[in-house]
C-alpha cells in the first residue's frame, strides 16, 4: 500500500518540475546530475581524508537545495518573448565564450575522468574534474534555454533580461562550489599556507614584541620562554580558509541579490577568516606564553580552529543586513529600480 501511494506521490511531483520545462534542457540537467553523482563519489575521499575539507559532505544538500529554490526563477526565464535584450555583436561574443566554456569544460572533465581511472583519487584529478564539470554545465544550461528576453518585469533591463544568461548565472553557485570543495594541488595549497604561515607568525612576533613579552623568531618558529610555537601550533589558517569561502559563498548565494555583493562578500569571508585565525594564533601564543607549548595541544588547539569558523559565519551574518540595506541599491546597483528581494 505505502509503495502504491509513494508512486502517484513521485509522478506528481516530477509533473510540477518538469512542467513547460524544455526536453533538451531536461536532458541537459539529468546529465549533469550524473556528472555531480561522479563528483560526489570522487571528492568523497578527500572529504573523509582531510579535515579541512569535510565541509564537503554538505555541498550536495546545499546544492539541492538551491536548485529547488531556484527552480521558478528558472522557469521564469523560460518564458521569453521577443529577441535577446543584449546587440547582435554581443550576443556574438558571449555566444563564443559559452561555447569555449562548454568545450573546455568537457575535455577538461574527461581528462580528470581518465587520470582518474588510471590513477584513483588524486588531489589533481579532482580539481581538474570539478573545473571541468563547472564548464560543463554552465555551456550545457546556456545552450539549451531558448533565446530570447525574459516577460518577468524583475529581470527586465541589463543582462538579466537575456534568457540564457539569467539561467546560466542561475546555476553558479551549483557550478563552481564543486571547486571549493575539491583539495587544492599539493604545491598551490603548500605555497598558500607557507604564506600565511609567515604573516601570522610576523604579526604575532611584532604584537609580543610592542606589548613587552620578549620572542625570538626562527623562520616560521616563535622560541618561548616555555616552549615554541611553530607549524603544528599555531596554524597558518588553510584548513579555516576553505572552509570559510564555502560558508561565505552559500551565504551569498542564498541571501543577496547582485553580483557585486556575492563577490564582495566571498572576499570578507577570505578577510574574516585570516582575521579570526589570527587572532586565534595570538590566543595561543599567549597560552602558550603562559603555561608552556604543551598546554595549546590537543583539545584547545582543535576548539579554537572551531571557533575560528563559527566566528567567521557569525560575522558574515551581522554583514548581510548591511549589504541589503537600501542606499546600497541607489548608490551602486546599476539598476537601482529592481526590487532588492529578487535572488540570483
Amino acid at each position: 500500500m505505502g509503495g502504491s501511494n509513494f508512486r502517484p506521490h513521485m509522478s506528481d511531483l516530477l509533473r510540477r518540475y518538469t512542467a513547460d520545462v524544455p526536453p533538451r534542457l531536461l536532458a541537459a540537467l539529468a546529465l549533469g546530475l550524473g556528472f555531480v553523482l561522479f563528483l560526489t563519489v570522487d571528492q568523497m575521499h578527500w572529504w573523509q581524508l582531510k579535515p579541512d575539507y569535510a565541509f564537503g559532505w554538505l555541498v550536495p544538500a546545499f546544492v539541492i537545495y538551491l536548485v529547488h529554490e531556484r527552480w521558478p526563477q528558472l522557469r521564469d526565464a523560460l518564458h521569453t518573448a521577443g529577441p535577446s535584450p543584449l546587440p547582435g555583436w554581443l550576443e556574438a561574443i558571449v555566444s563564443t565564450l559559452a561555447g569555449l566554456t562548454l568545450a573546455g569544460g568537457l575535455g577538461l572533465f574527461l581528462l580528470g575522468a581518465f587520470y582518474r581511472a588510471g590513477s584513483g583519487a588524486t588531489q589533481p584529478g579532482s580539481l581538474v574534474l570539478a573545473a571541468g564539470f563547472s564548464g560543463t554545465l554552465l555551456g550545457m544550461v546556456y545552450f539549451n534555454v531558448p533565446a530570447g528576453r525574459i516577460e518577468a518585469g524583475r529581470f527586465a533591463t541589463g543582462w538579466r533580461a537575456d534568457a540564457r544568461l539569467r539561467a546560466a548565472a542561475l546555476f553558479l553557485f551549483p557550478a563552481l562550489i564543486w571547486i571549493v570543495s575539491a583539495p587544492l594541488v599539493t604545491a598551490v595549497e603548500n605555497a598558500i599556507s607557507l604564506f600565511l604561515l609567515r604573516k601570522v607568525v610576523t604579526v604575532v612576533f611584532t604584537v609580543f614584541s610592542v606589548l613587552g613579552y620578549p620572542l625570538v623568531q626562527e623562520g616560521n618558529v616563535l622560541l618561548l620562554p616555555r616552549g615554541s610555537v611553530g607549524v603544528a601550533d599555531a596554524c597558518s589558517g588553510i584548513r579555516s580558509l576553505t572552509g570559510c569561502l564555502f560558508a561565505g559563498s552559500f551565504l551569498a548565494a542564498v541571501f543577496l541579490d547582485r553580483l557585486w555583493k556575492k563577490t564582495l562578500l566571498v572576499v570578507l569571508a577570505l578577510v574574516l577568516a585570516f582575521l579570526t585565525n589570527l587572532l586565534r594564533s595570538l590566543f595561543l601564543t599567549g597560552w602558550a606564553y603562559a603555561y608552556g607549548s604543551e598546554a595549546i595541544e590537543g583539545k584547545l588547539h582543535d576548539a579554537t580552529g572551531f571557533a575560528v569558523l563559527g566566528l567567521t559565519v557569525i560575522g558574515l551574518f551581522l554583514l548581510l543586513p548591511f549589504f541589503n540595506a537600501t542606499n546600497w541599491q541607489r548608490w551602486l546597483d546599476l539598476d537601482p529600480g529592481t526590487p532588492a528581494a529578487a535572488k540570483e
